[in-house]
Parts: C-alpha cells; structure tokens; sequence
C-alpha cells in the first residue's frame, strides 16, 4: 500500500499537473526600468508607468501636485526601457505550449526574450500572445521590453499624410486620447506595462473563448447556445462540460468550435437598477481529459432582452431602449478613466465608482471614447449592480487615419475588446466614436485646416471606412444579430442643428459653451441627451491635498493649473453672477461653485424627464475625474460628493415631482420610472420661510409608468397673494407610506430674503442626525472630517425636521449655508 502511493505521488501527480492549465504571474517579480540613455536601473512596479515609477523612486514630484505637471512633460519625450530575470523550471518546461501573455502594453513596445525580439507591440487596448516555449530555457531567462515616445513616432506618422489632422500627433497612436489632455484632463503622456503579464502553461487542448448566445427567453425558459472556441495540440476524445452537464467531444488539430445548448427553467431576468434585481447565473466552462481537467473559463450570465428602438414619428424618430420588453428611462453619466495612471485604479475603485452611481438613482454609464475600454471589474460591478453600459469604441473628438495598417490595428483592437466584454449583461450599445461626426461637419476643420476638396474627400472616407465599415462588419462577424447593437458616432448630429432634437441621441452645449442661460435646458430637449453639464470645483479638502494653502486663490500657477478649461472660471463667474451672489472669500466661492453646477443639473434633469416619452434619457457630463480638478464630475477624484451628485440623486430618484411655472400660475407633474403605477395623495402648500402656511390643496393622484402626469393645475389667482421673495411651494406625494418632496421657489437664489438661521441639532441613532430651523435654511452644506452624510447642500424647511444617514454621529460638524453667502 505504501509503494502504491508512492507511485501516484512520484509519477501520476507530476503527470496531472503537467496536463493542467497554469499560469504564473510576472506582476510580483522584481522588474527594473530605465530611459534608454541612462546607464542605471531603479526598481519598477507592473502594473504601472514610467510616471508612477519615476515617482516612486523619487526621481520627480507628485505629477498632481501644484503646477508640477508643466515640469514633467520632457518624459513623454524619452524611450524607456523595462527588464525582468526570471526562472524557469524543467518541469515548467516540459508543458507543450507556454504563452507570453501581455494584458496592456502602453504603447509601441519592443519585447525581447534571451535577446531575441518576439514581438513588436502598437496598440495600447490591445492584448498580446506569443508563444515562447522554444525562446526559454531552464534556469535564468531575460526578458526586456523598450518602449519607444509614442509622441515621436505619431509625430513621424503625421509627416506621412499631405494634410493635417485635426488633434495633431494623438489620432494616430493607437492609446487613450485623454492622456495628452483634456479640457479637464492634465497631459501625461504614459508608457509601460500597464495591465498584468503571465506566463500560461497548457497542454493538449485549451479553451481559446467562449460567447453565448440568447435564443430563447420568456417566463418558462431560457434557451442558450454557447460557443466555445478550442485550440487542441492532441487531436481525440475530450469531455466538454457547462456546469453539472457534459459532453463527449472530438477534436481536431487547431481550432475547434463547439456549440452547447443549455436550458434554465423558470429564469429570473436581469433588470436594471430601480426596476428590479440583477440576476446572474455563473457558469463554469471546462475540457478535460482521462479525469484530468485541463482549462477552464468562468462567467456570470444575465439574462435579458435589449432593443435599441428608433422609428418615425410626426416629430422625427425616437431614440430609447427596451429592456425585457420595457421602455426604460435612462438615467446616467459620462465616464471617463478614474486616474490619469491607470494602474493606480483597483477593483475597490470600481466598485466605489459603482455604487456612487447606484445610489445616485442611476441606470446607464456612457464609457467615453476619449479613454479606455474599461478593465473587468469595472463591468463586472456594472453587472451586479444593473448599470447598463453605452460602450464607445476608443476614438474622440478628432479625424482618424484610414491607411492599410491603422485599419488593420484598429480591427484587431475591436475583436480583443469585443470578444472579451460582449458577454456582460451591461453591455447595452456599442458606438464607433465620441463626436467626430460632429466635429468634422460643425467645428469648421476644413476652413482651420485649409483642406481641398481632394483632401476633404479622403478624410471623409477614411472616417466612413472606419465608423460605417470596417467597425460594424467586425462587430457582425462576432456578434448576435439580437446582441449586435451599434450606432456609429454620439452624437448623431450637431448641437446647432435643429434635427438635433428630434432624432438620434444629443450632446446638447448651448449651456456652458454657448453661455445660454440654465433655463435654455427647458426648450433643448432632445430624443436622448447623451451629454450636457456644467463644471464645478471639488470640495476644498481635495485641493488642498494637491495645492498649498498659500496658493488657493485664482491668480497662484498651482490653482489655474488645476483648471484645464482655458475660459474655465470666467464662465462660471458669468452663470454666478446670473443667479447667485458672487462671493468674496475663496471658501465661500467654493461653495457657491457647486450649488451653481447643482442648480443647473436639476434644471436639465428635470426638463429631461418632464419630456418622457419623446425624450427617453439623460447622461450627463461627467461622472468623475482622472485627478483633482475643476470640472464637470459630480464625484471628485478621491470620490467625495459635490453638491451636484446629491442633486442628480434627488433628481434621478424613481418617483419625482417637477413644479412648471408660467404666467398664469403652476402645474405640478408627477414622473414615475418604476414598474408599476402610484397611486397615493398629493398635497401642494404654500409656505413663507418661518414656516407658516398661506394655503394648501390635496388631492389623489395616480402616476402612470411610461407617460407624466399632470397632478395640479395651480392659478396664482386661486391663492392669497404672497411675498415671492419669502414664500415656497412645498409638495409632497404620498403612496404607501413613502413621501416624495419637492420644493419650488418663485425667484432666483441670489433674490431670496433670507434671515439668519437658528439651526437646532440632535444625535437620534449611532449613525442619524435630526435638524431642524427657526426659518428656511437654503442649500445647508455639512461637513465633518472623514464623514459622508447621505443627504448634504439640501434646504431645511421650517416644520420640516431632516433625519439624516451619517458615517458616524458627531457634534462637530461645520455649516454653510445661502444665508451665510448673501450676507457675507
């Protein structure tokens, strides 16, 4: 007995873990780096940058902080250099297949192995494969990677065409746009491994991808066909299992398809957030031989419908999606990448990112095509938690090239990319570009540019051959035609043009760009506004983690460095002076700056869903930040609420009551977004600012789903004159217990006549604070050190005690409020 179970240690097991699939991870080794004409290395960590890196070895300062930026750009300049000795075992050896697996290469890299190049790399999104089974040997092996300045060789590309294109040197490097910078983006222009690095030992057969599709779904069954794709080395008899069921296949010599039915009974849908729970089903695919398993590939499915539906109507064409058959009002943001390091972003970044999202009421994220396809995790969370994702491919803002090898490079980029994130759930459209349709036909290019007509002609087929070719056919050769859900540019037409508002989606910039008045917002409203905004600053504990206090004031290099928008505060200024004071004090400015960029979000938000059914949704500019800076997230760059991002929460709630003010009087309209009908009682009052109330009128109300419903008709000649300056319509919506609350005033914030609150506080619970006022309190901001309240910059009305969710109770908490501004 002894013997035998030697055997089986000495020789069966070594011969099991030979036939299984592995992978060792070269992320934890000890890498080193260096610009190529320096004689030293200094230690690297990979994932990461040359910028990071530098940091870390204190080579340069903080890249973030102050006007260090400026300082830095000689890096993007420089070839860098990145080494790593490792060992490899004779039993490692002995697998049939061993694979070089580089996730993310940043950009054009050289990789050489024992001194011998075996791969020339381009494309930053891309992921790279090379078998290196007969560059290794046993013991010690040299790995060395250069990277080349992407900024040089996009120079030299450039130099090829006869005309430039518009954005210079970035549209031809394949590699996030945002990075040689932004209107609210610094320009680090990075290079480096920055995705992991394996080694992956197989033998026999592996499993090469795996996609599904959809066939049938309703309240009995699921009916699924997966396809998997299986590179075999030993041709013969295998067994093929989805979970508990298994088949018996064969395989051939190189690629195998295998196509496997699969039925759920009784499938609980996946739905988005506020209409239901996001169901998943994990699956686990596996191949295997002589009870030895040999690969194995694991995801979560979803199951649901999703329909893009555009058709004529008396307007134009509508523009929204079915999810399981329902029309859904989208709700959401643009996001952009969380760092200007990418590697710096974890998965509890995203999963923060994430649920800010969820608990702002949110349903879809636009991932913007000026940065990345985002990592796993992202989505992954996105699935989980019934965020749908507009997935654009990554192209922004620009012309792009049409030659044989930029087409060839981008395609392999949309089979890497599609191939591994068409199987999420969230996966809701995938869009060729971020405005360059409408840069090329209303941003005056061709008059900048001086472009004849031949000129124009080939940049014009160069942007069809990408965005109306090459793209879409792709997507048809990988796709479902159910799954296959593609619109070629956001947005589909320009601002300016009237046929912006009836058909396709909008990026609607007469706010902000246009400097148009907020309430401009009522009358732009498109089929689905896929971006608008207005910038913000963050929170003064953010700046003053990247400037010194001595230089928080608008003339320090260090504060106008962390504005990227080139009439950034002077449009601000403009919009304040509109509607609010203007004050003196840069703490107070702060503030006033992020009720502003609230003010005008609920202005829009509110126009946005009052327009339900002809317009089905609103993704506003922008989630969040890559670094801190003045802009217009919602969510700063260490993910503390602006003023903004409570508001998109009240106005992106399920239930929300919007008052519609006119000549003769109010019309007080319900939205409702869930999947049933409210039926409860409203009740309107009108209230002066010590609590009083000067009228009232309550009546029932139902709210249907997919239509608004007009709850009130109001005639200022029904109700006792009033001070408008001092007095407030309160409405409230009651169904089931829950209440519904929206405040309307008659003036603009700076016109208010506010008197000096007492603010009464309470400790109710270990994490509840009660407040109330002798008077109206307007926009009262908390602030407490490492404290996130629930609910912040909301008005405290007299009669009204707030309850409100804190971290952790305290007493020392600071307020500001409207009142503290107007009488500064």
């Amino acid at each position: 007995m002894i013997k035998l179970f030697k055997f089986l240690i000495l020789f069966l097991l070594p011969l099991m873990l030979w036939s299984q699939k592995s992978e060792r991870n070269l992320n934890s080794e000890k890498w080193s780096f260096k610009k190529t004409s320096d004689a030293d290395w200094l230690p690297a960590e990979v994932p990461g940058t040359v910028h990071t890196d530098l940091f870390t070895n204190k080579i340069i300062p903080n890249p973030f902080f102050g006007s260090n930026e400026k300082q830095l750009q000689w890096i993007e300049d420089e070839d860098w250099e990145y080494q790593l000795s490792f060992k490899v075992s004779k039993e490692e050896l002995k697998n049939q297949n061993i694979v070089l697996q580089f996730d993310g290469l940043d950009t054009y890299a050289n990789v050489s192995l024992n001194g011998k190049t075996i791969l020339e790399a381009n494309n930053m999104f891309r992921t790279w494969k090379v078998s290196i089974k007969n560059h290794l040997k046993v013991g010690k092996n040299n790995l060395k990677i250069v990277f080349k300045s992407a900024v040089e060789i996009g120079k030299e590309e450039a130099k090829k065409l006869p005309y430039t294109l518009p954005e210079k040197e970035r549209i031809f490097i394949r590699k996030a746009q945002y990075q040689f910078g932004w209107d609210w983006a610094p320009r680090f222009v990075t290079a480096g491994i920055w995705k992991p690095v394996k080694l992956v030992f197989w033998n026999d057969a592996t499993i090469e991808h795996v996609k599904y599709d959809q066939e049938e779904l309703n309240e009995t069954i699921a009916k699924l066909n997966f396809r998997t794709t299986i590179n075999c080395q030993k041709e013969g008899n295998y067994i093929f299992k989805i979970n508990e069921t298994q088949k018996a296949v064969e395989l051939k010599k190189g690629a195998n398809t295998i196509v496997f039915p699969y039925e759920i009974k009784n499938p609980k849908l996946w739905w988005t957030n506020g209409l239901g729970k996001a169901n998943l089903y994990p699956f686990e695919i596996s191949l295997s031989k002589s009870n030895v398993q040999l690969s194995i590939k694991k995801l979560n499915i979803g199951l649901r419908t999703i329909e893009l539906v555009q058709e004529n109507d008396n307007i134009g064409k509508s523009f929204y999606f079915k999810l399981n058959g329902k029309p859904v009002f989208m709700k959401g943001a643009n996001y952009v990448p969380a760092d200007s390091f990418l590697p710096r972003i974890s998965s509890q970044n995203y999963k923060t990112l994430v649920k800010n999202a969820v608990d702002a009421n949110m349903n879809m994220l636009r991932v913007w095509g000026g940065g990345i396809y985002e990592n796993d995790a992202f989505y992954d969370e996105c699935d989980k938690n019934g965020i749908l994702v507009w997935q654009d491919f990554m192209f922004a803002c620009a012309m792009y090239p049409g030659d044989s090898d930029f087409l060839d490079n981008v395609k392999n980029e949309v089979i890497d990319n599609v191939n591994r994130l068409q199987n999420h759930p969230s996966i809701a459209l995938w869009c060729g570009n971020n405005e360059n349709d409408e840069g090329w036909k209303n941003w005056g290019w061709q008059k900048q540019f001086n472009y004849s007509k031949q000129d124009s002609t080939q940049i014009w087929n160069d942007y069809q051959t990408v965005f109306h070719e090459l793209i879409p056919n792709t997507l048809d050769s990988l796709l479902s035609k159910k799954e296959n859900r593609y619109w070629p540019s956001s947005p589909s037409i320009g601002w300016g043009k009237k046929e912006s508002l009836t058909q396709g989606d909008s990026h609607y910039w007469g706010v902000w760009w246009g400097k148009e008045p907020f309430e401009i917002y009522k009358k732009k409203v498109g089929r689905f506004m896929s971006e608008y905004g207005f910038q913000g600053m963050p929170n003064l504990e953010t700046l003053e983690k990247v400037i010194q206090k001595e230089d928080l004031n608008f003339t320090s290099e260090a504060f106008k460095n962390h504005q990227k928008h080139p009439t950034g505060f002077e449009t601000i200024n403009e919009y304040m002076a509109r509607d609010f004071p203007v004050p003196k004090s840069f703490e107070k400015y702060n503030y006033v700056s992020q009720i502003l960029q609230a003010h005008g979000m609920k202005i829009a938000i509110e126009a946005h869903r009052l327009a339900k059914p002809y317009c089905m949704g609103t993704l506003y500019w922008q989630l969040n930040d890559c670094w801190p800076v003045t802009s217009w997230s919602t969510l700063d760059y260490y993910g503390k609420w602006k003023a903004s991002h409570y508001q998109v929460k009240e106005s992106f709630a399920p239930t929300l009551l919007i008052v519609k003010e006119n000549a003769s009087g109010l019309s007080v309209f319900g939205t409702n977004d869930t999947i049933e009908t409210q039926t409860g009682i409203i009740t309107a009052k009108l209230i002066d600012f010590s609590g009083i109330e000067l009228w009232t009128i309550s009546k029932q109300c139902s709210l249907a789903t997919e239509i608004n419903t007009n709850c009130l008709d109001i005639l200022f000649s029904d109700i006792p004159i009033f001070v408008k300056e001092k007095t407030l319509l309160q409405v409230e919506f009651i169904c089931k217990n829950k209440k519904t609350v929206a405040y309307h005033y008659f003036v603009k914030p700076k016109e208010l006549q506010l008197e000096k609150p007492t603010i009464e506080m309470k400790i109710v619970g270990e994490t509840l604070i009660e407040l109330k006022a002798n008077t109206l309190v307007k926009n009262l901001y908390l602030q407490a050190n490492n404290t996130f309240f629930k609910e912040n910059y909301f008005d405290l009305v007299t009669g009204n005690p707030k309850i409100i969710k804190v971290d952790k109770a305290s007493e020392s908490i600071k307020m500001i409020s409207l009142f503290d501004v107007l009488n500064e």
